[in-house]
């Protein structure tokens, strides 16, 4: 079985807390026969596939195996072709050199809903929106990387696995399972 997770912000993507209070998957009412393929860190939200079936975390996250992973990026200030560009080549993260990624902004900005709490809002500071298309997955690496380029992420949300978007109408914290189009889709590296 694989299914499709909104993961909203401030929720680990484990089943256990780290500290006492702490939000996990296991208040979204999942089988306990399922794991987490990947993660997304606490502070960021979108598309997290969970699954019974042994060996997809590998097949999924293996940068050799090149599976896309998408994600919409809210930057702190109006990010400039070279940053995009340095971007696009991969940069410096944590003493080693990222994979080629794809990236283009996004404008307009994303329809995304809400997030609580909101992203800090200041006056004289503009934000902009950004893709990063990445075939691998480091710690924090997407908030690692428009850091590296001087523009520090406000929000970050994975919007795509393989082919398969995250879809509209699945609300934060809403989660259902795959049918096998959208399966195939998420397994599709092309």
């Amino acid at each position: 079985m694989l299914l499709a997770l909104h993961k909203p912000y401030g929720v680990l993507s484990q089943f256990t807390p780290n500290t006492p209070g702490q939000r996990t998957l296991a208040e979204f009412g999942f089988s306990k026969t399922v794991y987490p393929l990947g993660r997304l860190d606490l502070d960021s939200e979108g598309l997290l596939l969970l699954s019974d079936e042994a060996g997809l975390n590998s097949r999924l996250l293996d940068p050799r195996g090149g599976h896309r992973r998408t994600y919409w990026v809210q930057v702190e200030g109006v990010i400039s072709d070279e940053a995009l560009e340095r971007l696009a080549d991969g940069v410096q993260v944590q003493g080693e050199s990222t994979l080629a990624a794809g990236v283009w902004r996004l404008d307009p900005a994303p329809m995304l809903p809400p997030r609580e709490p909101p992203v800090r809002h200041r006056v004289n500071v503009p934000t902009s929106w950004l893709a990063l298309e990445l075939t691998e997955g480091r710690n924090r690496q997407v908030r690692r990387m428009t850091a590296a380029v001087g523009f520090p992420t406000l929000r970050l949300y994975r919007a795509r696995i393989g082919e398969f978007d995250l879809p509209l109408d699945l609300a934060p914290g809403v989660w259902r399972r795959l049918d096998a189009a959208e399966r195939a889709k998420v397994f599709s590296s092309s």
